[in-house]
C-alpha cells in the first residue's frame, strides 16, 4: 500500500479532557480534503463531525490501525480561520472543538453531528425546440389544457422560475422532451440588506478625516497597523471607515466592520451598501439559518468582500483581509458570554496581525486598555462644525419622593417638545415597571425562586418576571406572610418611565426600545426607523438608545439615574458610567440642531459624571489608568476567573476548592489567587468562583487550562459545570 496522506482531525465534541488531534487515513476518494475540511469520522462507537487542522505524510500509528473518514461534507473553512479558532480555544482556556465551531460553516455543530444548512434551490424551466413544435401543432402532439398553458408561458421567455400550480404538468412535459427543468440555487438575502449597485459619491472629507484615512492607507501599504480612532460623537468616524474600506478594496483586500449591537447592523449596512453595493454581506445571530449560510458562502467564495456584523462577524470567511474596524470599541457586548468567552476586540487584533491588516478601534469614549495600547488618531470636532451640546447635571438628592422620578427641569424640557419641536432620547437604568416589590407591613420582598435576585414588575402582561431565568408569576394582591394589602413598588423601569413621559409629551409619540419591545425579529430596526420617520417624539429605553444612533433632529437627551452603574461592585464601573453619559450626550444636537443634555444623578460630584459632562475623555482616561495601575487591574494586570456551578452549594464549594488546590502549584509566583468565593444563585444552580490576578496573562491562562483539563474527568466534579473567563467583563 502506498503512503497516503494523514488528516489530523479535531472531533467536534464538548469533552474537555479530550486531547487531539487524531489521525485518519485519507484514501483516494478524499484527495480534495485539506486544512479546514469538515469530515464525518468514526470515533469509538460514535460518528462525529471533525475539522481537519493539519495534514501529514505519516502517523505514529501504523496504517492498518488508522480509520478512514466516513465522508467529506460539502463544507470547509479557510486554513487561516482554523488557526484563529485554535488560537481562541488556547487563549481563552476552552477546547479546540468550541474554538473551531466559531469558524466553520453555519449549522455545523457537535450537537447531533449535523452538517451545515443546505442551499435553497428553485426549479427553473425552458421550452425545448420539440416543445415549440408541439405548441405550434406539429408532430401530432396532444397537449392537455395545463400543459398547453405552461408551454405558452415558456414560449419566448427563455429559462424562467416555475410556478407551484404548473409543476406536475411540467414534469410530464419534461418526460416527453418538451421542456427542460433545472434546479437553480437562490440566495437568501437578509431583509435588512438592500441589494444595489453601490457607487454613491463620498462626501468631501474634512482635514482631520483626511489625515485619519491617510494614516490607515499607510498601514495598508506597510503591512498593518493598530490604531485607535478617537473622535467625539458626530465627528464622522463612519465616513473614515467607508473611505478606508474603499482604499482596502482598491488594493484587493477584504474588510470586516464590527458593530456592538444587532440593531445597529442595518443602519451601518445601509451606508456601506450605498457605497459598495452587493460586495457587502452581513452576519449576525438574528438571521435565519438559511440567510446566515448564504451570506457566509458569499464571503467564502469572494462574491462579497465587506462583512458587517456584531462580534461573531470577526470570524467571517474572507480571504486576504486588509482592514478590520471595531466601531464603538468601548462597548462590553464585544465580550462573548458563553464558552469560549472570547473578546472580539482581541480576536480582531490577532486576526489583523496574522493577516498583515490594519486594525482600527473607534470610539468617542475608548477603553483604558485601548487608550494605552494603540496609536491614536484624533477627530476632535464634529464633522458638521456644530458644538458639542451643553450638559446639565441635576442633583436628585433630598427630593421629596412624591415629586416623582423626573426632575422639574427634565419635566419642563420634555413638555417643551410639544411647542418647540424636535425629538428627545431618554435613557432609563433598567426595563420593566418596578425592579423591586416589598410589603410595607412586614418587609417581605419578592424574589426569584431560582435565582438570588428580585422579581421585576412588568405592567405589560401584568406579571412579575426574573430577568435571568425567565420565571414568571402573578403580582401579589396581598402579602402571603402577613396578609397586608400594602405592597410597595420600588425603583424605576423603562415601562413606568414610558407612561410618565407619554403624559408629558402627548400627543407626540413615545417609542420604547428595550429587551421587551425589541424581542421580536427585526423589531429593533423597526422601532428606530419609526422614530427617524416621525416629525417629533421621544425614543425611550435602556442602554440600547445610547449606542451609536445618528439622528439629526434630536435636541434633548436625558439620563435618569445616571449613577446606577457606579453602584456595581466592578472595577469598570467608573469607565462604564463615563461612557454611558458621554455617549448619550453625543446623540443630541447633531446636524445643526440645537442640543441639550440633562443628567439626573444622586452622585453629582462623581468624577466620571463631572468629566463626561465636560466631554473630557483624556482627563478621565489618564486618571482611570493611574487608578487601575495602583489597584493592579487591567490593563496593568490580567484577571482570569474560573466559575463553577452545581445543583447544591456543597458540591460547588468542593469543586472550587479542588480547582484552587490544583491551581496553586501551577501559578507563577507573582500571581494572586482569590477565593473560592460565592456568587449569587442562578437558574437554580449554586455558583462559586476562583479569581487570579497577575501581571502577565499567558502564564495564568496556561495554568488554568491545565488545572481545568486535569479536573474535568475527576469524579468529584461530576455534575459540576466549569467555565473560564479571561479578563471578565
Amino acid at each position: 500500500m502506498p503512503n497516503l496522506p494523514i488528516a489530523k482531525v479535531e472531533p467536534l465534541t464538548t469533552a474537555r479532557a479530550l486531547r487531539g488531534p487524531f489521525d485518519y487515513l485519507l484514501t483516494e476518494r478524499f484527495a480534495d480534503v485539506g486544512v479546514g475540511s469538515v469530515l464525518r469520522v468514526p470515533f469509538g462507537r460514535q460518528r462525529l463531525l471533525g475539522v481537519v487542522v493539519g495534514l501529514a505524510a505519516e502517523s505514529e500509528l501504523p496504517p492498518e490501525r488508522l480509520a478512514e473518514p466516513l465522508e467529506a461534507l460539502h463544507a470547509s473553512t479557510t486554513p487561516e480561520l482554523v488557526r484563529l479558532g485554535l488560537w481562541v480555544a488556547d487563549a481563552y482556556a476552552s477546547t479546540p472543538a468550541r474554538g473551531l465551531e466559531l469558524v466553520i460553516p453555519p449549522g455545523t455543530t457537535a450537537r447531533g453531528g449535523r452538517g451545515p444548512v443546505g442551499a435553497r434551490t428553485q426549479l427553473h424551466a425552458a421550452i425545448t425546440p420539440a416543445g415549440e413544435r408541439a405548441l405550434a401543432g406539429a408532430d401530432n402532439a396532444r397537449l392537455g389544457a395545463r400543459q398547453r398553458a405552461a408551454l405558452e408561458r415558456l414560449a419566448g421567455a427563455g429559462e424562467v422560475p416555475t410556478q407551484p400550480d404548473e409543476r406536475d404538468a411540467l414534469r410530464r412535459l419534461e418526460r416527453r422532451g418538451l421542456v427542460e427543468l433545472r434546479e437553480v440555487e437562490v440566495a437568501r438575502r437578509p431583509a435588512s440588506v438592500a441589494v444595489g449597485a453601490g457607487g454613491s459619491r463620498p462626501p468631501q472629507l474634512n482635514p482631520d478625516q483626511r489625515r485619519a484615512v491617510e494614516r490607515i492607507e499607510r498601514g495598508l501599504d506597510e503591512g498593518g497597523a493598530e490604531l485607535l480612532l478617537h473622535g467625539v460623537t458626530g465627528s464622522g468616524k463612519t465616513e473614515v471607515y467607508l473611505s478606508a474600506a474603499a482604499a482596502a478594496l482598491d488594493r484587493g483586500r477584504g474588510v470586516i466592520v464590527l458593530v456592538p449591537e444587532i440593531g445597529l447592523t442595518p443602519q451601518t449596512v445601509s451606508r456601506f451598501v450605498r457605497r459598495f453595493g452587493d460586495r457587502v454581506a452581513v452576519l449576525h445571530s438574528g438571521l435565519s439559518a438559511g440567510e446566515r449560510r448564504d451570506e457566509w458562502m458569499r464571503l467564502r467564495e469572494g462574491e462579497a468582500r465587506v462583512c458587517v456584523g456584531p462580534r461573531s462577524a470577526v470570524f467571517a470567511p474572507l480571504e486576504g483581509v486588509g482592514l478590520i474596524v471595531v466601531d464603538e470599541e468601548h462597548d462590553p457586548s464585544y465580550k462573548q458570554e458563553s464558552d469560549p468567552r472570547y473578546d472580539a476586540r482581541e480576536v480582531a487584533r490577532r486576526r489583523a496581525a496574522d493577516a498583515g491588516a490594519v486594525f482600527v478601534a473607534g470610539s468617542a469614549t475608548p477603553r483604558p486598555e485601548s487608550w494605552r495600547a494603540l496609536e491614536r488618531i484624533e477627530l476632535p470636532a464634529r464633522a458638521d462644525g456644530s458644538p458639542l451640546p451643553p450638559v446639565e447635571i441635576l442633583d436628585m438628592r433630598g427630593r421629596d419622593g412624591r415629586a416623582g422620578p423626573l426632575h422639574e427641569r427634565t419635566r419642563a424640557a420634555l413638555a417643551a417638545l410639544r411647542t418647540d419641536g424636535g425629538k428627545a432620547i431618554v435613557m432609563a437604568p433598567r426595563r420593566g415597571w418596578s425592579p423591586h416589590l416589598s410589603c410595607r407591613q412586614c418587609g417581605r420582598s419578592w424574589g426569584c425562586p431560582n435565582c438570588d435576585v428580585s422579581l421585576v414588575l412588568h405592567r405589560g402582561g401584568d406579571v412579575l418576571r426574573c430577568h435571568h431565568c425567565g420565571h414568571r408569576e402573578r403580582p401579589p394582591q396581598e402579602c402571603p406572610d402577613c396578609g397586608s394589602r400594602s405592597v410597595a413598588r420600588h425603583g424605576l423601569g423603562s415601562e413606568r418611565l414610558e407612561a410618565i413621559v407619554s403624559e408629558l409629551v402627548a400627543p407626540l409619540p413615545v417609542f420604547r426600545l428595550d429587551s421587551d419591545t425589541a424581542a421580536a425579529r427585526g423589531a429593533h430596526a423597526r422601532i428606530l426607523a419609526a422614530f427617524e420617520r416621525a416629525d417629533g417624539g421621544v425614543l425611550l429605553g435602556t442602554q440600547m438608545v445610547g449606542k451609536g444612533h445618528d439622528f439629526d433632529d434630536v435636541v434633548l437627551a436625558v439620563i435618569v439615574d445616571a449613577d446606577a452603574s457606579l453602584r456595581f461592585p466592578d472595577f469598570r464601573a467608573e469607565e462604564r458610567t463615563f461612557a454611558l453619559v458621554a455617549q448619550l450626550a453625543g446623540r443630541s444636537g447633531r446636524g445643526g440642531a440645537r442640543g441639550r443634555v440633562l443628567v439626573q444623578t444622586y452622585a453629582p460630584s462623581a468624577q466620571a459624571i463631572e468629566l463626561a459632562a465636560r466631554h473630557d475623555t483624556a482627563t478621565f482616561l489618564d486618571a482611570e489608568l493611574e487608578r487601575r495601575e495602583r489597584l493592579a487591574y487591567p490593563p496593568s494586570a490580567s484577571v482570569v476567573r474560573v466559575e463553577l456551578t452545581a445543583p447544591d452549594g456543597d458540591a460547588a464549594e468542593a469543586a472550587a476548592q479542588q480547582i484552587a488546590a490544583r491551581l496553586r502549584p501551577l501559578l507563577p509566583a507573582d500571581a494572586n489567587l482569590l477565593g473560592p468565593a460565592p456568587r449569587f444563585r442562578l437558574r437554580g444552580r449554586e455558583r462559586r468562583q476562583v479569581m487570579i490576578k497577575a501581571p502577565e496573562r499567558e502564564p495564568v491562562v496556561a495554568a488554568v487550562r491545565e488545572a481545568v483539563r486535569a479536573a474535568a474527568g475527576a469524579r468529584a466534579l461530576r455534575g459540576v459545570n466549569l467555565a473560564v473567563d479571561v479578563d471578565p467583563q
